[in-house]
Formats: C-alpha cells, sequence, structure tokens
C-alpha cells in the first residue's frame, strides 16, 4: 500500500490528533503517503442539545464509519472515549495509542480549583458523568449544557458565561491550551474518575491486514491494557453516554487497579466500586468489576438516570 487515508472531523482537537497518527505512520513507514479526508458528522451540526438525547457519542463517529464502508478512507482517529463499543460489519478497532494525561480538568478565569468556586457558581459541561460527580461533592453549584469544540467552550467561559468549565485534560495538552486561560487544574481521580478511554486515541480501520500491520506501530501495550478493562465494564452495563459512569484502569508495573461510579445525573445517588489485580487478569477484572455493581443494583440505577437523563432538567 503506497497511500492511506485517514478520514477526521474538522474540529481543531480532531485535525490534531489526525495529524499527528499521519507523521507517526509516515515517519515508521518511509515512502508511505498519508492523506487526511476532513468532513463534518451530526455531532458537530448538532450543538444546541445535549448528546444524550441526539444519540450519544456515535454522533461524531457515523459519517467517518460510512466513508470507510464506501472505501473513501482506510481509517478515523477517534478520541477512545468517543469510540462505541459496537462496530459495523467491515470495521474494528485496530489500534489503541499511549495515553496523555488521563484527568479531567478544571478551566477559569476566576477560580484555581473546585474548592474556591462560590456557593451556587455556573459550571459548564455536558457530560452527564462529570455532571453526577460534580454534584455529588458540591450540590450547591450550578451544572449549564457547554456544547462545541474545544476552542468555542473555552470563548464561551472567558466571554463570562460560565464561572468555570470542565474539560479532559487531554485535549487542552494536545492542542497547548493551557495558557488561554488564567487557571487551568486538573482534578484528582480520587475527586473525578474519568470516563472509559479517556485520553488515549482509537484508531478504527477497515478489516484489512495489510492496513492493520500499517497501523499497529503505534499500538500502546498499557493503554490497551487499561483501556480494554474500561471498555469491558461499560460493556457488561450496557452504558453509553446517556448514563452517567465513570471508570479508569491503572496499571503500575504487574499490578492493575480499577475505580468505578455511577449512579444518577443529579448526584443524588452514588455507586462506587473498585478492583486490584494483576495484569494478567486484564481479560477478566472489568467484567467482575461491573458484575459486582449489577449484584448491588447498578442496572436499575442507571435506567432511572437514563429516564433522568432524557428528561428536561438536563
Amino acid at each position: 500500500m503506497k497511500k492511506l487515508v485517514i478520514a477526521t472531523r474538522g474540529s481543531k482537537l480532531a485535525l490534531w490528533q489526525s495529524e499527528h497518527v499521519k507523521a507517526e505512520l509516515e515517519k515508521a513507514h518511509p515512502g508511505l503517503e498519508v492523506e487526511l479526508s476532513v468532513m463534518m458528522t451530526k455531532g458537530d451540526k448538532i450543538l444546541d442539545t445535549p448528546l444524550a438525547k441526539i444519540g450519544g457519542k456515535g454522533l461524531f463517529t457515523k459519517e467517518l464509519e460510512e466513508a470507510m464502508l464506501r472505501g473513501e478512507a482506510h481509517i478515523a482517529v477517534h478520541s477512545l472515549k468517543d469510540v462505541p463499543m459496537e462496530f459495523p460489519e467491515g470495521l474494528k478497532l485496530g489500534v489503541i495509542t499511549k495515553r496523555e494525561d488521563v484527568r479531567d480538568a478544571m478551566l477559569s478565569e476566576k477560580y484555581s480549583c473546585l474548592d474556591e468556586l462560590p456557593n451556587g457558581a455556573v459550571v459548564g459541561t455536558t457530560s452527564l458523568r462529570r455532571r453526577m460527580q460534580l454534584l455529588k461533592i458540591r450540590p450547591d453549584l450550578i451544572i449549564k449544557n457547554l456544547r462545541g469544540n474545544v476552542n468555542t467552550r473555552i470563548r464561551k467561559l472567558k466571554e463570562g458565561e460560565f464561572d468555570a468549565i470542565i474539560l479532559a485534560s487531554a485535549g487542552i495538552n494536545r492542542l497547548g491550551l493551557a495558557s488561554e486561560v488564567r487557571y487551568f487544574s486538573p482534578i484528582s481521580k480520587e475527586i473525578m474518575i474519568p470516563a472509559s478511554g479517556q485520553a488515549a486515541l482509537g484508531i478504527e480501520i477497515v478489516d484489512n491486514p495489510e492496513v492493520e500491520r500499517i497501523v499497529s506501530v503505534l499500538n500502546d501495550s498499557d493503554a490497551i491494557v487499561e483501556t480494554m478493562v474500561e471498555r469491558a465494564f461499560i460493556t457488561v452495563l450496557e452504558g453509553g453516554c446517556q448514563v452517567p459512569i465513570g471508570v479508569n484502569a491503572e496499571v503500575k508495573g504487574d499490578s492493575i487497579q480499577v475505580k468505578a461510579i455511577l449512579g444518577l445525573p443529579d448526584g443524588s445517588e452514588i455507586m462506587t466500586e473498585s478492583m486490584n489485580g494483576t495484569r494478567t487478569d486484564y481479560l477478566t477484572i472489568g467484567k467482575t468489576l461491573a458484575q459486582k455493581v449489577v449484584d448491588k443494583g447498578a442496572k436499575g440505577l442507571l435506567e432511572r438516570a437514563e429516564k433522568m437523563a432524557l428528561s428536561e432538567v438536563f
């Protein structure tokens, strides 16, 4: 293969991710031409409605997948946290890259951390997971929906629509935007458990051995172990972005630690669970942890969470 085409969204973060993969592949395979094919997804067009109400994160991948199935592109680069658990026939998850900082972060022009936010502060996020965990520790906060790309969200913060906004640290670091705001404060995983797959890139590919061989150089063994645990947990719970779930696995040498949280979007009812194991347990530990919360009533709690998320409150 002499030419590889990457289907990508047109946002600055999506383009950064695709350009990064392009550069790494061209470095690993001298003589290979890598081209970007930029397109807009439904998720990029509908910016005034929470994702939970319009179909979830798959809205950011569908058009890219259709282009790949038509033979117009070979791969698509996604934030792994936005990649659905199931793939259309003919496509597969080919690569999971090394993770950036997995933590969420608070950005603000006025306040340096969550503790400094005054009573009734307005915080922007569209994530039900972040909303749940914020309201768990600070039920006084006013949480408002925040859609748009990273730059748009920062602009809304700077224009005074919010006292603070919550974004993934990884996106801010990749785009070099920390200096755009007065305070950029990563939030400890003890306070806010990240989303499944957060900070890793997932490269979706056409099911073709040659394409898989070319992109496989970008795989990271620790990231694969961690995110497979997280995605297994989500799969058992059948949880998409319509329900608030946080799960994070961390490899430390030969051990692996997994922490999870789920509950109602308003933070009024929360379930947490954790588990330690060895690296060799990675194919089972996510499912085992999920079964522990299922046995405690997680499925019923998530059904209530979905109804709440689809109500007019959020």
